[in-house]
């Protein structure tokens, strides 16, 4: 099977994911006694908070909600009614009891997340699925109100939010709180035998590593009626660089990370290049992204990003070794290591004969055992890292010029300053001009650092 073939059985719908997968990884047996700290009062019930009620938040919710052990979840936020609201029906239809978010502990607008998580802090779960952009102010909080945090990804759109990320990941290791990130890639079990295979030199060292998502356009929904610029851009959010950080970060994150967990190092800088050659839609993002890693050893990956109709596509990891050659990572659901480059089914030395795993459901299953078993767990730094490959290649791109992982990581540059303070009545950072247009970014000419 060609590594394009392999592309016919991935979905980019989390739901979609959920359904098809058709077994779980066996949990492991939790203990009785739990710390007192980790639950509200002397229950062993972990409740949790929803903020960002979306299709991710949704998923993240329905795979914390089969964890082993009780689990309850008590309160919802989203800056929109209907989405929120329609989590509440999907969650309720399928877990009963499991769901007790009466209407006073719905909270909706940009400050709902903190009625959220005060609900059950101390010692609750905030599983935290609003768009990027607000990821850092949301885990910052949580933390401080004493929560463990299950974050999805990108994490953060800029340098200053990844710098948050990691302090708010340094306090809650000195707090004993857990933080799992949805890269849930890390915890495919076939991919991570694939890649302990590269680890023991098996295709030889590695040489160049190829990260591609390349598939039909990103949807794009007109303003409602009567509804604001934020808000509308706020449910566009895939389309917004200050919300989500980029095509490059938002989308192809997983198999950036998945190239670094291969070759187990951060790249020291990348160039690159990127534009908007058919999209049309009144938004800001590139229809097309390039970037060339270097790491430190001068061995390089590859990135490609396209989001076009009627175009080749492929959803996935090719690294090359010295004496072969490898198809993994998000989007390729049967890793295979070969003894070539041309990938031919007779030169198979090394595929997956395991179960299948529901990598989704895996990583809650770690967060919630960990919390029960009062063990260390905290995955904050790894993703703020590779978040900031994503902001590193976007920063290539968009500018046009060699980028360091140092300039990236120490860069003042906030996308959306002021953030923090954001009602839904703000104007956002980026306004549509007479004729509806965004500023596009300008290689040659836009500033990253």
């Amino acid at each position: 099977m060609s590594a394009q073939q392999d592309n016919q059985e991935f979905s980019t719908s989390r739901r979609e994911f959920l359904r098809q997968s058709s077994s779980v990884l066996a949990g492991t047996t939790l203990a009785n006694a739990v710390n007192v700290r980790a639950f509200a009062g002397e229950s062993n019930t972990i409740q949790i908070a929803l903020v960002g009620c979306g299709g991710r938040g949704t998923g993240a919710a329905e795979n914390a909600l089969s964890t082993e052990g009780p689990v309850k979840l008590v309160a919802m936020a989203d800056a929109f009614e209907d989405r929120l609201q329609a989590s509440l029906r999907s969650l309720a239809g399928k877990f009963g009891k499991q769901v007790d978010v009466p209407k006073d502990r719905q909270f909706l607008g940009l400050d709902g997340f903190k009625k959220a998580i005060d609900v059950i802090a101390p010692g609750g779960v905030a599983l935290l699925a609003t768009p990027p952009a607000f990821r850092p102010i949301h885990v910052e909080y949580a933390v401080a109100k004493d929560c463990h945090v299950f974050m999805e990804k990108a994490f953060a759109v800029d340098a200053p939010g990844v710098r948050r990320i990691l302090k708010a990941g340094q306090e809650a290791k000195k707090n004993n709180l857990k933080i799992a990130g949805g890269l849930m890639s890390r915890h495919s079990k076939p991919l991570a035998e694939a890649i302990d295979q590269l680890h023991q030199g098996r295709i030889g060292n590695l040489i160049t590593l190829w990260a591609y998502r390349e598939h039909g356009v990103v949807p794009f929904s007109n303003k409602r009626a009567g509804e604001n610029e934020l808000a509308h851009q706020i449910r566009n959010f895939h389309c917004f660089t200050w919300l989500n950080g980029s095509f490059l970060l938002d989308w192809l994150i997983h198999n950036l990370d998945v190239c670094c967990w291969c070759k187990d190092a951060w790249p020291a800088e990348a160039q690159g290049q990127g534009g908007r050659q058919t999209r049309t839609n009144p938004d800001q993002l590139f229809d097309h992204y390039a970037v060339e890693y270097h790491f430190a050893d001068g061995t390089r990956l590859f990135a490609q990003g396209r989001h076009i109709d009627n175009c080749w596509g492929f959803f996935g990891d090719i690294i090359h070794g010295a004496r072969g050659s490898a198809v993994l990572g998000e989007g390729v659901s049967n890793p295979r290591l070969f003894k070539g480059y041309a990938q031919k089914p007779e030169d198979v030395i090394w595929q997956y004969k395991g179960p299948p795993c529901n990598q989704y459901q895996v990583e809650h299953d770690l967060l919630f055992d960990a919390i029960r078993q009062d063990r260390p767990y905290n995955e904050s730094e790894r993703c703020a890292y590779a978040a900031l490959v994503g902001i590193l290649g976007r920063m290539a791109a968009e500018s046009g010029q060699l980028v360091k992982w140092n300039e990236a990581l120490t860069s003042n540059l906030e996308l959306a300053p002021g953030l923090d303070n954001y009602t839904m009545t703000s104007n956002p950072p980026v306004m549509p001009d007479s004729k509806g247009n965004y500023p596009i970014a300008m290689p040659g000419a836009t500033k990253v650092l």
